[in-house]
């Protein structure tokens, strides 16, 4: 798996910002629509986070990988939490959510700006606060859907 520091020129880092939203109005991490990330970035290939209410994906905090569910509330999509396993993810009453661990750690507070490093789009981010660096691990591919496993079957 290759090593790749925050700084690097294949990652993209995107403005995001704490937020408060839900019942429980604790801090989430507001992420920017597409057309906010298309303005901002340079390159093609991360034109858009490719990811939308409701799709599971990766996010590394202080170097672990964990994984997270994208929201959508107001028109915007959200990350409110970051899990041990996709399992958690989906049904995050139970088990501990280290995004509202690392926010507190940090002395995150509504409003801040928070660093969404694109490492895959669609797949796999890294999430930090400015002026921190950072290196992933990172698996890149392209996620298949079922009827692209069924045709590479079909031959």
């Amino acid at each position: 798996m290759p090593r790749v520091p925050s700084d690097d020129e294949s990652v993209a880092s995107v403005r995001a910002s704490l937020a408060r939203s839900g019942g429980t109005r604790r801090l989430c991490v507001r992420v920017p629509n597409d057309e906010e990330i298309a303005s901002k970035l340079d390159s093609g290939e991360c034109d858009s986070l490719r990811s939308s209410a409701g799709d599971l994906v990766r996010l590394t905090i202080d170097r672990e990988t964990y994984h997270a569910r994208v929201e959508r509330a107001g028109g915007r999509r959200l990350l409110r939490g970051a899990f041990d396993n996709k399992r958690l993810a989906r049904t995050p009453g139970e088990g501990s959510n280290r995004l509202h661990e690392w926010i507190d750690d940090h002395g995150g507070e509504e409003g801040d700006v928070v660093l969404l490093d694109v490492l895959a789009p669609g797949d796999a981010y890294g999430l930090r606060f400015p002026g921190e660096r950072t290196v992933y691990d990172v698996r890149r591919g392209p996620r298949s859907s079922l009827s692209d496993i069924a045709n590479d079957l079909d031959g």
